[in-house]
């Protein structure tokens, strides 16, 4: 074993050790090791000056008890939490996530991804996530705003625009970032427009921001196609989720020329051969607030498959692009089998980690396409970026300029993964490409800001 590789194990066994129990964060750090063989090979100084021990550790976790009561006046008592990751390229920005599976390591994950994730985008931010274990569904709006204020009273004294930034995530849609920014405001007395993401159209949030998960997720797709002279003209897709990002990114396939067949959500997935008819998706799980089954009862010709994924949609018909953009480790080494019978050609991550290491194994040997989350799905908070621009501008931008951008930041991102890629002998390799990309430039950051 070289030095470089013998370095790599000691250093992620010291995360396992550090951090117990916490998989998808030992996951998310091995994900990024099995790429940085090569640099550190290459550029000893990163040994030298532990980057990689100190881009494992992040610079702040902070954990909070978050009283409220519900319509009945129960009171209830949750956890939240902020990991302010690393803050080398700029102040931390990432999500919030309203979901009962939230623990500290899933925090942990999310921020180190978005570390590199942002470092991709080639804005100067840093990385940072944040989230709790309470649960929106079945919630009036009453309790929702009521947890949301008792959310923000602990962690608007963590936050700033020139500190930490936190958006929507799995959860927090425009009604939870009203009731946070609402309640930040009132406390600090300050109407800081850029210290959340994903606000309002009306006061000072930016068009395409709904969109851009989706839209970004789908361009960069396309740019993977085109490499093999291919595009979304004529091809048949599946879409995990049935979300925010499901919802756009079905809508962006479509109008690039493709047919998604296929969707899903906690329930089960839907069959949909005529297409999946995105009005009507979104009117079910985000204006009803129901189960993609409801949405099957209104086709004529679609099938609900209950309890299963939507990649058993894969056994029903061929599939040319598979886009999983729902949650985690959803599409396992036994999908990935089912998909490359289907014909698929490219997988491209909608969601933050939603393929697992053993099928995207599977994947890369049998030669398919595969776009990580980090890069994929970077339209997120690449579009956050341009929001935050507008409101230091106090400007606004039209919808075609702003998505205008954002195509230019997923080209770029595209570019970036697929040059590095090359640089390091390794071609086509957009896993690769991206930890490399990413990893230098936050690394060179460390460095030359000393031992801090």
């Amino acid at each position: 074993m070289s030095l470089s590789s013998q370095r790599i194990a000691d250093v992620y066994q010291e995360v396992i050790n550090r951090n117990p129990g916490e998989a998808e964060f030992h996951q998310a750090v091995r994900e990024v090791f099995d790429s940085l063989h090569r640099v550190l090979a290459k550029h000893p100084e990163y040994v030298e000056a532990s980057t990689l021990e100190r881009i494992c550790e992040p610079e702040r976790q902070i954990i909070f008890r978050i009283p409220w009561t519900d319509d009945n006046g129960g009171v209830h008592i949750n956890r939240g939490f902020r990991v302010q990751y690393n803050s080398a390229l700029g102040p931390y920005k990432g999500g919030l996530r309203f979901h009962p599976d939230v623990l500290l390591g899933t925090v942990k994950f999310l921020g180190f991804e978005q570390v590199f994730k942002n470092a991709l985008t080639g804005l100067p931010l840093g990385g940072g996530k944040g989230g709790t274990d309470f649960d929106p569904k079945g919630r009036s709006d009453g309790e929702i705003m009521r947890f949301c204020q008792s959310f923000m009273t602990e962690a608007y004294r963590h936050l700033g625009d020139r500190v930490d930034i936190p958006a929507g995530d799995i959860g927090v849609g425009p009604r939870e970032i009203g009731y946070l920014f609402g309640q930040y405001k009132r406390i600090s007395n300050r109407y800081e427009s850029g210290v959340i993401t994903g606000k309002g159209i009306t006061w000072g949030g930016s068009l395409v921001r709904t969109e851009a998960t989706g839209y970004g997720t789908v361009y960069f797709t396309e740019h993977m196609l085109r490499t093999r002279g291919q595009s979304f003209d004529g091809t048949t897709a599946l879409v995990s989720g049935s979300g925010n990002v499901a919802i756009y990114a079905v809508e962006k396939v479509h109008e690039l020329g493709g047919t998604v067949v296929g969707a899903s959500d906690s329930s089960g997935s839907v069959y949909d051969p005529d297409g999946i008819d995105r009005e009507l998706l979104r009117d079910v799980k985000e204006v009803r607030r129901g189960r993609i089954s409801d949405y099957a009862q209104e086709r004529p010709r679609a099938e609900f498959i209950p309890g299963r994924g939507v990649w058993a949609v894969a056994e029903k018909t061929n599939i040319d692009v598979a886009l999983p953009c729902a949650t985690q480790n959803e599409l396992h080494e036994k999908d990935a089998h089912t998909l490359i019978k289907a014909g698929v050609s490219a997988v491209a991550e909608g969601a933050n980690m939603p393929t697992t290491p053993e099928a995207i194994r599977v994947l890369r040997e049998a030669g398919v396409l595969f776009g990580p989350g980090k890069a994929a799905n970077a339209g997120g908070v690449a579009t956050s970026a341009l929001e935050m621009q507008q409101n230091a501008s106090r400007d606004s931008w039209s919808f075609e300029y702003t998505e205008q951008r954002l195509s230019e930041i997923m080209e770029n991102i595209h570019i970036r993964c697929a040059e590095t890629a090359d640089e390091y002998g390794i071609p086509g390799d957009y896993v690769a490409g991206a930890n490399i990309a990413g990893f230098t430039q936050v690394a060179d950051a460390m460095i030359a800001q000393g031992v801090i």
